[in-house]
């Protein structure tokens, strides 16, 4: 069998084994925690579980033609929403496209199976880079001034190597050395072809890149992070391109291509990047208007890159305007301790920097400032670098830059990826000139050690960290003693692999535990998720009308993961409109109102056109606590087409009670509001908080009202965290905290007359006066009617907007059941808003609603885009020209 063409070299080789090597010891981990899908113990918590999987099953559904929608609208979640923010946000990277592969049962295995790929694809972005950025010359061929201050003419006639220098500075390709140049510049240079205990070197360092503790215990769990750790090494490949002035279109192709996978985590890369090109540009040979000139081509490759990405990055950023704000924290600095500990493996913390690299990479990192192989300012540099990036994340104001100038609502030290290729760089550099002798590895180890007694104070270390950090600071030690002696190079090597492997794998399984223990967690696909997929599918009307999978969710992203088209809607992108509206309708939010709970409420389906709706069991891994055996039903409602028509009223505006709401937008009075008296166990009344709530206390309350004879009765208590009943009926659970989380509305049962409701609070919060809705029936009936003698006779929609066919003669708004996000259009210009949902004036015989749906910024991203693309040309052609020139 034929090599690929890419392990052909040793280069190759290297940066492959690096990749399997991180693949392999993630793995290791995993299994050591019995986690996913080695063990019982699921891997999706947090936000994995939540969005990144239901995103990855629609993007499943898009490459296999069954997703409600397209790239541009995603008609399955938040009633219709935009989908191309959370495609460049979640799915853009082409890693992504392998979860096709796997079957959509398996769509947990797919996840992590691209989480592998990803972390393989880091490791070996970083071996290439490493071993291209010292072989005895720069990246380009270009040879540097020795520590005895030889330069490069000199140095390429000592090695008995025929090669013209230009005035550029640059040097042809050494090629392959003899043996005798090769003997020749052992004693400062690489050949590129003899050091083959350097390229083990590589191997390890290019794995501890990929298995930096940013990566096994904060990415994993992000996929889309991961990205970032690949964009680093590959945007410093670019810069070092440009800086010596080859390959202008690869360079600005893998900038696109960092920026298009990930925005958030390349824009970290960027910085990071730069931040080396700078220190290149003064370490190594060239003129000041040669450095200049280097400066103004990366400018050039990274401009053209992202602008050919703007048709993505333009959608993605305006997505995130248009967003509802979520949390909002200060940055707190971590202590130093923590900071200390979070270099060693076995340590986790959510809000401090997971800095973990290995021993091996921390070692060669510190002895890099004592290894006299290599030149005094290029040592200087490089160690106020590291230093200057690792003060940078503990201050507010390089905080927030490294962060686009926004502190983040989770971790707030996401670019600690970018510090750990610093450190991995400076260790390569300290082998990559010779190994380091005896004073340079006692210097090492000395600034390794006092990271270690730092750590000593903190409490973020576990039994396990000393005893891994010191076998491998021992074994590490070993390997280099043993590579410098040019002896035992296989024990040499398989000591360094073991170090990394151990130290990784063994934090790996640590985090995983952890991980476990301290966030949310959520099932994989089994046969919850499989009873719930077919309940849907065999109730779904779409377009006819909307299949809720129920309130009783598994994630906040059900329909994206079991199909159907529902409220439930979990993104960073989540509209401002739609929350407000989903607000005003009494619905249910988790992360501060970007987690967005269903709408279950019989007037709210007339609205949405919800005519199926899935009931399901309690899922365990939302903390239900009680057994929960019901089975799985379907119920079925006769509702209004998705198009309705109502008459056109400019003054409507919400106000605070959601029953009052849902009928502005019915266009019907259906529910009573009947004034309430809140009274404690020990028949207080409770005091109240404010003009418009009742306070309450951990204990028992009772709730009295009354409804009309046969009324079917409703409960808003967004701030109530607890339990309530009407009479015998069933228990219904609240789970309100505002403003983080907020309690949907929710039915009690049936009933008329005066009414008892019993409430068990567990933590203090708030109860509305007007917290009892009593829902007449017989009134919604006539409603829904009357909504659909004028709706639509046939709606047909796409994955970029909606039509329907009115009956002839109808004048008024026809009201699309959709909440009205930026750019919707009907008839060639904007949408109206019809209480948040999009609407646009009817009239005529023959009245159609046609509306498209465009993403604000997709027009100016793809101009821009264009611009770019035609200046890449420009460059690629200017290049061709001169290659060509004699």
């Amino acid at each position: 069998m034929r090599k690929l063409p890419i392990l052909r070299s040793p280069r190759g080789r290297a940066a492959a084994l690096a990749a399997v090597l991180a693949a392999l010891t993630v793995c290791a981990g995993d299994a050591v925690a019995r986690g996913y899908p080695f063990g019982s113990h699921t891997r999706s918590v947090n936000d994995l579980g939540n969005q990144f999987v239901p995103f990855h099953a629609r993007l499943w559904d898009l490459l296999h033609g069954s997703a409600d929608g397209g790239l541009l609208l995603n008609w399955q979640s938040g009633f219709g929403t935009g989908f191309l923010p959370d495609f460049g946000t979640y799915l853009s990277s082409p890693f992504a496209l392998l979860v096709g592969v796997f079957p959509r049962d398996r769509i947990d295995l797919a996840v992590y199976a691209v989480t592998l790929v990803k972390t393989g694809a880091a490791a070996a972005a970083m071996t290439w880079l490493l071993t291209a950025l010292r072989r005895g010359r720069g990246v380009s061929g270009q040879s540097r001034r020795t520590p005895e201050g030889r330069g490069p003419r000199r140095m390429v006639r000592a090695l008995g190597v025929p090669a013209a220098i230009p005035r550029t500075g640059r040097t042809r390709d050494f090629g392959r050395c003899g043996e005798s140049a090769c003997q020749a510049s052992r004693a400062r240079w690489d050949c590129p072809d003899t050091p083959r205990g350097r390229e083990w070197a590589a191997v390890v360092l290019g794995a501890s890149y990929a298995l930096c503790g940013w990566s096994v215990i904060e990415a994993v769990y992000n996929p889309m992070w991961l990205d970032g750790l690949i964009a680093f090494p590959l945007l410093c490949l670019a810069a070092e391109w440009a800086r010596t002035g080859r390959r202008p279109v690869l360079g600005t192709l893998l900038v696109t291509l960092a920026w298009v996978s990930n925005f958030y985590t390349a824009y970290m890369a960027t910085l990071g990047a730069a931040l080396v090109l700078v220190v290149r540009l003064l370490t190594e040979d060239g003129t000041r208007r040669e450095r200049v000139r280097g400066l103004g081509r990366a400018v050039r490759t990274v401009a053209l890159g992202a602008g050919l990405a703007a048709p993505v990055l333009v959608p993605v950023y305006l997505g995130t305007r248009h967003a509802y704000p979520g949390w909002t924290r200060p940055f707190a600095p971590a202590a130093w301790p923590d900071v200390a500990a979070r270099l060693l493996p076995a340590t986790y913390g959510f809000f401090s920097p997971a800095l973990f690299l290995g021993t091996g990479a921390l070692l060669l990192a510190g002895a890099l400032a004592f290894h006299r192989a290599v030149p005094r300012t290029e040592r200087l540099v490089w160690a106020g670098l590291v230093a200057g990036v690792a003060l940078s994340l503990q201050w507010g104001p390089t905080h927030l830059l490294w962060h686009a100038f926004a502190t983040p609502n989770g971790s707030p030290y996401r670019q600690t990826f970018v510090l750990s290729g610093l450190l991995v760089i400076a260790a390569w550099l300290s082998v990559a000139s010779g190994w380091p002798d005896r004073r340079a590895l006692l210097g090492g180890a000395g600034v390794v050690a006092l990271i270690a007694a730092g750590a000593a104070s903190s409490a973020l270390v576990t039994a396990w960290t000393y005893p891994l950090f010191a076998a491998g600071l021992a074994a590490v030690a070993g390997a280099l003693v043993l590579a410098r002696r040019g002896r035992y190079a296989v024990l040499a090597a398989l000591l360094l692999v073991g170090a990394q492997a151990g130290q990784a794998a063994a934090t790996t399984a640590y985090a995983d535990r952890q991980r476990l223990g301290r966030l949310d967690d959520y099932a994989p696909w089994g046969e919850r998720q499989r009873l719930q997929a077919a309940a849907v599918a065999e109730a779904d009307g779409w377009p006819r009308y909307r299949t809720d999978p129920g309130l009783e969710q598994s994630t906040a992203n059900d329909p994206l993961l079991t199909g159907g088209q529902g409220g439930a809607y979990y993104s960073s992108h989540t509209p401002d409109v739609l929350t407000r509206t989903f607000l005003a309708l009494g619905a249910g939010w988790t992360s501060n109102g970007r987690a967005l709970h269903d709408l279950d409420s019989p007037v709210t389906d007339a609205v949405f056109s919800v005519g199926a709706r899935v009931h399901m069991p309690r899922d365990p891994h939302q903390g239900w606590n009680r057994p929960d055996d019901r089975p799985v039903t379907v119920s079925h409602e006769d509702v209004p087409p998705l198009v309705t028509v109502r008459t056109a009223n400019e003054h409507l505006k919400y106000g605070r009670s959601p029953f009052r709401n849902q009928e502005k937008l019915l266009g019907t009075s259906v529910y009573t509001v009947p004034a309430t008296s809140l009274r404690a166990a020990d028949g207080s009344g409770a005091a109240d908080a404010g003009a418009y709530d009742y306070a309450v206390r951990p204990g028992t309350y009772t709730l009295r009202a009354a409804c009309p004879v046969g009324s079917e009765v409703y409960l808003w208590a967004p701030d109530l965290f607890g339990r309530a009943r009407l009479g015998a009926s069933e228990q219904a659970d609240f789970r309100g905290e505002l403003p983080g989380r907020r309690a949907e509305l929710r039915k009690l049962g049936d009933g008329g007359g005066a009414l008892a409701v019993s409430m068990r609070v567990a933590r203090p919060g708030t109860v509305p006066h007007e917290a009892v809705g009593c829902l007449d029936r017989d009134r919604l009936t006539r409603a829904v009617a009357g909504l659909k003698r004028t709706g639509a006779t046939r709606v047909t929609v796409t994955g970029s907007g909606v039509r329907a066919a009115l009956p002839p003669g109808t004048r008024g708004l026809a009201v699309l059941g959709a909440p009205r996000i930026a750019g919707w259009s009907c008839g060639g210009r904007p949408a109206d808003s019809y209480l948040g949902l999009v609407a646009a004036p009817v009239s005529g015989d023959r009245p159609v609603l046609d509306c498209a749906y465009r993403p604000p910024g997709l027009k100016a991203g793809s101009l821009a885009g264009a611009g770019a693309l035609l200046g890449l040309v420009a460059v690629g052609l200017t290049g061709r020209r001169r290659r060509a020139a004699p």
